[in-house]
């Protein structure tokens, strides 16, 4: 059923949020609150008059309206919690909470953060008084020209000053009346290529989005006043892979995870304005959406439903539904702007041409515009912004400009340079960290202490070193005649930091060298010569000479020459043996070699599958959050082994360069295409296929290593999120002929293992390109035997569906854990698919979010009574399809009318007394009454308590009244998971006559009746009498 969305906000940002969100099918209707004229009565797009500023109005509006989903723009309403309120009140909603907020709202705040957190950005200090900011600025030995401030509307005062007197005045007019509040934060003015990057996060996964340079002064070459965006552009050209993956993972997966350990998971989109100067890349500041026009250009981009992405973050799994972005496409804004921009501007001038723009195949998002008697006129400073997307920068910025060129007001602002910093870039050589390069004192002294080896290592004649990151190669005494060079680049991503943290350094390098060399082969290309550049902090000179050594052996066995690296030394806030690492590689092919081709693919092809245990770098975003919440550690011993092989080492198993044994074969014409699938099975036989043909794998006819059933198992993937996101042994796919098959897979097979795993059909009845059938099955029988753990009262049937689960808690409960442990585990009946808490920030909600289960916040003190608020619930229970509810620590008493709808459906967990009291409510009875705590009970919950209810009955050991609550929170978590697997399972239900049913399986299955028993039993073990 499609959805009613409601976007919070008036700018081109919000248009262009609105914009993207209205192109899902998903998606009935878009309201943007307050809006303006581009927003107004526009296909499935109107704008809305709730007054955005009451949380309370807003939340009613939700309700009134059946909205289902809310994204909000403005930073002041996140910081000042409306994400948080309307979260409690049941309604979905994509964005930071307030705490998390705090990030873009509060300069001084976030600059603390960074620094408790080791993240490089300017030096500051933050002043209540302008005497002090004053003397800071005259006495420090840096350029503190940056004056931040905040003022009433959240509105921000930045002065870049040219000199120390400029912001000494700027300190002075800002802090004069004390209308930009009582603080100023004085920094560090840093010179350098600026970048704007964000991701979008679901608290643990970052999902990275392509970085935009946005052009911040009013006029053109940099000159004027600084503004919040005159245009912008995307992708930044000629950024390395190395580099893009530095940020990724030690800045964005940085302060999501730092967010995360202070109790501020954050959801929603995070961009980070960076500075890419000569110490390193440091943060300038951040913002808590996509900014602004930086949306304009990246939004047009996104290739998959931005709908979709957002409901996946908003549920915890985003690793499931990763946003994917155009390629080869650029996209260029212009803003204009009113006269007087950026102090006051004019208001209520007409504008036209807007039709004529839009003709031109452009896109105008409005800003500040009204229409008035059906007209656009001005509102405000920044009024639209005008974005083209075409084939290269060139070309979208000739078009943005010629769109501009059309639209007509009076006194418009705009610049004819947007984009002319990355047509600068794309002149320049590539990767532009390299061009000022800084290699600190602590790395020199490293390098001086290594082994003196020849840097040109390998087999391959024709290398010869020239010092440094130089070297010259002789493409004749590599025996070519008319060679073409084709050339691979790549990063290990987040895998390195796994490595880091299991101090294992002999594996990645040759990692490394695989993932570049077997994306040569996918050209058919011959490895020549490889390179690498490592980016670390204070490095010892046994770890680089690991990693050296991995490479060249890799190298070696590739039959490549490992020419040299580059090692560059970052700034000091980077901790000590972190390191970034990145491959180059080069390869040659004769100008008269076939290359490998999408188009020769044909109906009835055959494919072929190379056998692999690594899990690929880009995978590990997926394995980190699983070892967030796993019982098992990097150290713990690995699923399937003896004890002599642990986690750790199996998740590094280095990638297989498939060069030596697959280049005769590629170049003997009988191959139709190659592809690795580093980036999943899925994404790796994509691919090999012509738009208009599919696949269809068997994933029963290949050997899938224990590491991925474990995997799809503690992460609770399902088996399409494994196919997406894991090769599943498979390391490379070949297409063959069908008749040249089995020729094809005999020769492979003499020097690696492979198989015949699937076919090229005509497109598939489900849609999609390929098709894995059996995946889950086989996953379930590649299990690992310790793996699996079977409760001898539940006996559940293989491949039974699972009951969905909710869990209402309150903060003071402690089974969670256990519950989700236990529904984890191979053969539990039970799936988690809710946490609902009725207090804001408790443990228990973080604890779902790392496990990717979905949580809600309904507050009990924002309803009028208690029936309303249980309505609350019960409509989110029944927009998860919940099936069962567990009661953990949950500290509300639920209403009759609920408790009717859930007979039978909700379980807690309560002491046990002594003596037992019949038919009564062992809660409510006070233990100085007489009452000896003997355990603790996992019933079913009734409107009139019973004893007969009862499930399971932990005893409780010891006698120690001091430790009781301790020991009762020790007997719950033995008690509620198994408990909940009895009921799931239907060994266990709750009878017309309100007491416990029991099913035993076993003897009914010895016995053949058939039939469950007919009268009610009490399960062993469970009765309250001592």
């Amino acid at each position: 059923m499609a959805e009613r969305v409601l976007v919070i906000g008036s700018g081109g940002r919000e248009h262009a949020l609105a914009w993207k969100l209205a192109q899902s099918p998903q998606v009935q209707h878009v309201f943007v609150a307050p809006g303006n004229a581009g927003t107004a009565d526009n296909g499935k797009i109107s704008n809305s008059a709730v007054l955005v500023s009451n949380h309370t109005i807003v939340t009613q509006f939700c309700k009134d309206h059946n909205i289902g989903l809310v994204l909000v723009g403005p930073e002041a309403l996140l910081e000042a919690g409306i994400v948080d309120d309307l979260r409690a009140a049941g309604v979905r909603c994509f964005g930071p909470c307030a705490r998390a907020a705090q990030l873009a709202s509060n300069s001084s705040s976030s600059k603390a953060f960074l620094e408790r957190h080791g993240m490089a950005t300017a030096r500051w200090r933050a002043f209540s008084s302008p005497q002090e900011a004053c003397r800071f600025i005259s006495s420090t030995d840096f350029p503190a020209r940056v004056v931040r401030a905040r003022g009433p509307a959240a509105r921000k005062e930045v002065t870049i000053a040219a000199s120390k007197e400029e912001a000494c005045r700027a300190v002075q007019e800002v802090m004069q009346d004390r209308m930009f509040g009582e603080m100023v934060v004085v920094e560090e003015l840093l010179q350098g290529e600026e970048l704007s990057c964000s991701c979008v996060t679901d608290g643990v996964t970052v999902a990275s989005v392509p970085p935009a340079q946005p052009h911040k002064r009013l006029q053109e070459g940099e000159q004027g006043p600084p503004t919040a965006g005159m245009g912008a552009y995307c992708p930044v050209p000629q950024l390395p892979e190395a580099l893009l993956e530095h940020i990724r993972g030690a800045i964005l997966q940085h302060l999501v995870d730092s967010l995360r350990q202070e109790g501020a998971a954050y959801v929603g989109v995070l961009q980070a304005g960076l500075m890419l100067t000569k110490e390193g890349v440091k943060i300038l500041n951040f913002k808590c959406q996509f900014g602004d026009p930086q949306c304009q250009v990246i939004l047009p981009l996104l290739k998959n439903d931005f709908y979709e992405v957002i409901q996946a973050a908003i549920d915890g799994k985003l690793c499931s539904c990763m946003p994917a972005w155009s390629e080869n496409r650029t996209a260029v804004c212009v803003v204009m702007a009113s006269p007087g921009y950026p102090g006051d501007s004019d208001r209520g001038t007409e504008v036209t041409g807007l039709l004529q723009a839009e003709a031109l195949g452009l896109q105008v998002f409005h800003g500040g515009t009204a229409l008035k008697d059906g007209r656009v006129v001005t509102s405000g400073g920044r009024v639209l912004s005008v974005t083209a997307v075409r084939q290269d920068l060139m070309e979208a910025l000739a078009e943005a400009n010629r769109g501009v060129a059309t639209i007509h007001f009076q006194g418009a602002t705009f610049r004819r340079d947007i984009g002319h910093r990355g047509l600068w870039l794309l002149r320049q050589p590539l990767a532009l960290v390299y061009k000022d390069r800084h290699v600190g004192a602590g790395t020199r002294e490293v390098l001086s202490h290594l082994p003196q080896t020849s840097a040109v290592r390998g087999t391959r004649a024709g290398g010869h070193s020239g010092g440094g990151f130089a070297a010259f190669f002789d493409l004749k005494a590599s025996g070519y005649h008319d060679p073409i060079l084709v050339s691979q680049t790549k990063g290990l991503g987040p895998k390195l930091q796994v490595a880091q943290v299991c101090k294992r350094h002999d594996t990645i390098g040759q990692d490394l060298v695989a993932l570049c060399v077997n994306e040569l082969l996918a050209q058919g290309a011959e490895p020549l010569f490889f390179l690498t550049h490592l980016a670390c902090g204070k490095l010892d000179a046994e770890v680089l000479e690991t990693i050296r050594e991995g490479i060249a052996e890799a190298c070696r066995s590739a039959g490549c020459a490992f020419l040299g690296e580059e090692v560059t030394e970052v700034a000091a806030p980077c901790p000590p043996g972190h390191c970034e690492l990145a491959g180059f590689v080069v390869g040659a092919m004769e100008r008269g070699q076939r290359l490998l081709g999408l188009q020769r693919a044909q109906e009835g092809d055959v494919l072929l599958g190379l056998g692999s245990a690594a899990v690929p770098g880009r995978s590990f975003g997926v394995v980190r959050r699983i070892l967030l919440t796993s019982s098992l550690h990097c150290s713990s011993p690995a699923p399937g082994s003896c004890g002599d092989t642990t986690l750790g080492d199996v998740l590094l198993t280095p990638g297989k360069t498939f060069s030596p044994a697959l280049l005769p074969i590629l170049r003997s014409g009988h191959v139709k295409g190659f592809a690795p699938t580093a980036e999943g099975l899925l994404g790796g036989i994509s691919r090999l296929l012509p738009e208009h043909l599919s696949a269809v794998l068997d994933a029963l006819s290949w050997k899938i290593p224990e590491i991925f059933c474990w995997l799809y198992k503690e992460g609770n993937l399902s088996a399409e999120e494994m196919a997406q996101t894991f090769p599943c042994g498979i390391g490379a796919v070949l297409v063959v002929q069908k008749e040249l098959a089995q020729h094809v897979l005999q020769d492979i097979q003499r020097q690696q293992e492979a198989w015949l795993i699937g076919k090229v059909v005509a497109p598939c009845h489900t849609g999609s390109h390929v098709e894995v059938e059996n995946l889950a099955e086989a996953l379930q029988l590649s299990s690992p035997q310790q793996l699996s753990s079977s409760r001898a009262e539940t006996q559940p049937q293989p491949g039974k569906r699972k009951v969905k689960v909710a869990v209402l808690v309150s903060g003071a409960g402690t089974a969670l854990p256990g519950l989700i442990g236990s529904a984890r585990e191979p053969g539990s009946c039970a799936q988690l698919v809710l946490v609902i808490s009725n207090r804001p920030g408790v443990e228990e909600l973080r604890s779902a979010a790392r496990a990717g289960i979905p949580t809600r916040v309904i507050d009990h003190k924002l309803y009028g009574s208690r029936s309303e608020f249980d309505s609350t619930i019960d409509r989110v229970l029944e927009e998860f399809s919940v099936e069962l509810i567990c009661l953990s620590g949950f500290m509300r008493v639920l209403s009759s009318p609920f408790l009717r709808k859930w007979k039978g459906k909700i379980l807690n967990a309560s002491p046990s007394l002594f003596p037992h009291i019949k038919d009564g409510n062992a809660q409510q009875e006070p233990l100085e009454s007489g009452f000896k705590v003997e355990g603790c009970t996992v019933h079913f919950v009734l409107e009139e308590p019973s004893a007969g209810a009862a499930i399971r009955r932990e005893p409780l050991p010891g006698d120690s009244e001091a430790a009781l609550e301790q020991r009762l929170q020790e007997a719950e978590l033995r008690a509620f998971p198994p408990a909940l697997q009895l009921v799931a399972s239907g060994a266990v239900w709750l009878g017309a006559h309100g007491r416990t049913c029991w099913r035993r399986q076993r003897q009914e299955q010895e016995e053949g009746s058939g039939e469950a028993a007919a009268a009610p039993q009490e399960p062993e073990g469970l009765r309250a009498e001592p």
